[in-house]
């Protein structure tokens, strides 16, 4: 390890150019890195939904499709507007009236009735919207820009494309704010904590440029999800923001035993901060690897760029900062001031006298916690999570109070089935409660338009080669107790009629989402505990230690994900997955931290009650600096973000640094008053040392 530190000492000017020279094509690749919108995608490629999605793309030539309500305009205006609609680029065809009959006919009588209340309301009509690209591909969201820019009227593009374009949109003119909330407030709260105005600014020099190297790294992944995008630079601002703590605090205490030679003291600074920094970052790391085990593999796309950036954090920390500190070694000096946070013994004084209430607001408060954390509301909706007044939103809005229209599906038959096949399956599903119309080919034209007059496009939009589309509407919204009720049953009305038949939509792909996903938490819980579990078991060589360290954050994930139970407040799905453990993967280093210096001082000899009272002492200002770099990074931008999925993340995250703060501080030392005989017995380091009681 100090050979290690004596050479990034010796290559500093090396260190810093290489690290300039890296930022060209780490730009290069961040720039290029293509951003996923659509967080259905990810879903497992073995489900029927994502199957059919398939089907429609590889036989129909169809990705996305969308409902396009036109507003106070004459047919006359609507028709027109529906021939440019079908000469923007990757829209494939347009259902509207004019596709079956001439102006010059009323609607009323060609369609069915069914047909055209489904098309039509008081006062507006609807388009069905074909695209021949993917719902969330770069062709289909510039499909739905040139769309909505068509009409200066009253137009409204709905669908997922729209909900998927406006997302990006917003998160696109957001992101940049993203992070400068973070480093604004970040610098701001290093300032106050740390004794130098300079070294936050290297601090965050050293960290930028590890975020830019993992963000440009990403382009090896192909893409990655505007979640992953959104959070990422953030986050890996705040986990990694301890190591170069470490090495600060680290490189000042080697000064006052080498103040002569300052390039000795960094040399054995980066040797000692790397063996904590090693053991600290493998949590961490542990947290985002249990994401990848996730069958919804939005899981594996954040966990897979979080745990890199963590590694190159580390050896960013290792490399970049010393360097960076040597060079200012003299301008560091000029610019320090005195510590804000004064030494506050006296909380130490306080959680030694009450230990027994603290060990027993766990035993009370664990398990209503946690019963509040498994009942707080989550939300699968995904244009739930937008601002109301986004065109998308809007849209959705004015479909549902007008043609009282939620989710429409679609189902995928054999063509083989013969017509008085489908005519029953039609009618049997229109019987499905929340169900409007169901509409196939035949339903469509009617009994009065011979199949010979049916244009070619109208054809091919219902039938491929092998298959027969059927478009339910229905009244029903994405995500809701109802529409999957619903989707269960036609599915089993589909299958009854064709075992290889397929339901297909948002609704059905939300349905499967919210299946996965509940499967996805008892995992990643288990695995993000078990790799934790095992990580400190070899780190303090005890069954106990684990067990309490663990608990103790736990407890702390119960309160901060158990607290929107109370407020009423309905949190993104995502966020029940990921928060658990992402903050036991890096907040347990608290804790860690804490553990490991009662360790030392009572193998040194001290009593418990000494080991424990300088534990507490001397980890109290890391613990809080740490803690409040986290809050720093993440509350910023939760309360800036208009879209919820991402403010509902930062908040949770934010929140949950402050409450494993608290919860470490107050009750960990608690627990191991308590607890102390128990692990002294069953920890290896502790009976090595001789420790007896």
């Amino acid at each position: 390890m100090l050979k290690f530190g004596k050479g990034v000492v010796k290559a500093r000017f090396f260190i810093l150019i290489l690290a300039s020279v890296l930022f060209i094509p780490s730009v290069f690749g961040y720039i290029h890195t293509r951003i996923n919108y659509d967080v259905l995608t990810y879903l497992p490629k073995n489900l029927d939904t994502m199957k059919g999605q398939d089907i429609l793309v590889d036989e129909f030539g169809t990705g996305a499709y969308s409902m396009l309500i036109c507003e106070g305009m004459s047919e006359k205006d609507v028709s027109s507007l529906k021939k440019k609609v079908e000469d923007v680029d990757h829209v494939k065809s347009v259902i509207w009236y004019d596709s079956f009959a001439d102006l010059s006919v009323p609607m009323k009588s060609v369609l069915p009735k069914k047909v055209y209340d489904a098309f039509n309301s008081d006062d507006s009509t609807m388009m069905f919207v074909i695209f021949d690209t993917g719902t969330s591909t770069d062709e289909t969201m510039a499909a739905v820009k040139a769309i909505r820019a068509l009409s200066s009227k009253q137009v409204y593009l709905s669908g997922m494309s729209a909900i998927v374009t406006d997302t990006k949109d917003l998160a696109e003119k957001e992101v940049t704010v993203y992070v400068a909330l973070a480093v604004l407030l970040m610098t701001i709260v290093l300032m106050l904590f740390l004794d130098s105005f300079l070294v936050p600014f290297l601090f965050l020099i050293s960290i930028g440029a590890a975020i830019i190297y993992n963000m440009g790294s990403n382009i090896l992944m192909g893409e990655i999800s505007y979640l992953t995008k959104a959070i990422a630079a953030v986050l890996q601002l705040g986990v990694t923001m301890d190591y170069s703590i470490f090495l600060w605090h680290s490189y000042q205490e080697m000064q006052q035993l080498f103040p002569d030679d300052h390039k000795e003291a960094m040399a054995r600074a980066i040797a000692a901060t790397l063996k904590s920094v090693l053991g600290s970052s493998i949590t961490t790391i542990a947290g985002f690897v249990a994401l990848c085990f996730m069958s919804f593999t939005l899981g594996l796309d954040i966990g897979l760029v979080m745990a890199k950036g963590v590694v190159i954090g580390v050896i960013a920390c290792v490399t970049i900062l010393p360097s960076l500190i040597l060079v200012c070694d003299r301008l560091l000096l000029k610019t320090k001031h005195r510590n804000v946070i004064p030494s506050y013994p006296k909380v130490t004084d306080f959680v030694m006298k009450h230990y027994k209430v603290f060990v027993l607001i766990l035993a009370i408060g664990i398990l209503p916690a946690a019963y509040c954390q498994a009942h707080t509301s989550v939300y699968y909706r995904l244009d739930t999570s937008l601002p109301n007044y986004l065109p998308s939103v809007q849209a959705n809005t004015k479909l549902k109070d007008e043609y009282g229209l939620g989710a429409t599906h679609m189902a995928l038959v054999s063509r083989a089935l013969s017509q008085k096949t489908i005519n029953s399956l039609t009618q049997e599903m229109e019987n499905v409660d929340g169900v409007k119309s169901v509409l196939s080919l035949d339903s469509v034209i009617g009994p009065s338009i011979p199949m010979s007059m049916v244009p070619q496009q109208i054809r091919d939009t219902f039938e491929s080669a092998n298959w027969k589309m059927l478009i339910i509407n229905n009244k029903y919204q994405t995500a809701t107790n109802k529409v999957n009720a619903q989707c269960t049953k036609l599915e089993k009305i589909i299958h009854s009629y064709d075992p290889n038949g397929l339901l297909v939509g948002e609704a059905p792909g939300t349905k499967d989402l919210i299946q996965v996903t509940a499967h996805d938490f008892a995992v990643v819980d288990s695995v993000s505990i078990g790799l934790v579990f095992l990580i400190i078991f070899f780190v303090f060589r005890s069954w106990t230690l684990p067990f309490f360290l663990i608990c103790t954050i736990e407890f702390a994930i119960f309160i901060n994900m158990g607290i929107p139970f109370f407020t009423g407040t309905k949190i993104p799905f995502i966020a029940s997955i990921v928060i658990g453990t992402i903050q036991l993967g890096s907040t347990v280093d608290y804790a860690i931290l804490m553990t490991g210096r009662y360790e030392t001082e009572r193998c040194a000899g001290k009593t418990k009650k000494e080991a424990i009272w300088i534990a507490h002492r001397t980890s109290f200002r890391s613990i809080i600096v740490s803690a409040g770099s986290f809050f720093a990074a993440t509350f910023g931008v939760g309360m800036y973000s208009g879209i919820d999925m991402i403010s509902s993340l930062c908040i949770l995250m934010a929140r949950g640094a402050l409450v494993s703060m608290v919860v470490v501080l107050f009750i960990l030392p608690s627990m191991l008053m308590v607890f102390d005989k128990v692990i002294i017995r069953t920890s290896r380091n502790f009976r090595k040392a001789g420790i007896k009681n």
